[in-house]
């Protein structure tokens, strides 16, 4: 982490920015870490923690990391069937091609239902790679 960027805070707010992006996630479809943290303006570890500690009530088997693997795959399995989300031949997780949210349509939705938490952090997402820094 770069020394001149402040550090990324689990505060109430963030967690429940993270947790209202992963609810927003649509049925049949995966979000990674680090895509959830460029839409909230953190990083995908500190989305694996918020989703650690208080991810039980959304919808967590939705979130995987950039490959498509899940890393708690045997829990998330049965939810993935019922979403019609099918493994991919390596067995550990599905293709974010096939899967993957529509990232333009999931950050409208979470602006929208983040609207009420105040204004989200200054981002600056960079396309090529999705991932974010604060300005």
């Amino acid at each position: 982490m770069a020394a001149d960027r402040p550090r990324a805070r689990m505060d109430d707010v963030t967690v429940e920015r993270v947790l209202r992006v992963v609810e927003a996630i649509p049925p049949g479809r995966v979000a990674a870490y680090g895509e959830i943290g460029a839409i909230v303006g953190v990083g995908p570890r500190l989305v694996g923690r918020i989703l650690r500690t208080w991810g039980a009530g959304v919808p967590w088997w939705r979130v995987t990391n950039a490959a498509g693997d899940h890393p708690l795959l045997a829990r998330a399995l049965p939810h993935w069937d019922a979403e019609g989300i099918t493994l991919k031949p390596t067995g550990r997780g599905c293709r974010m091609a096939q899967f993957g949210a529509d990232l333009d349509a999931l950050a409208a939705e979470a602006e929208r239902a983040c609207a009420d938490l105040g204004p989200a952090p200054d981002v600056t997402r960079d396309q090529s790679t999705g991932t974010s820094s604060r300005k």
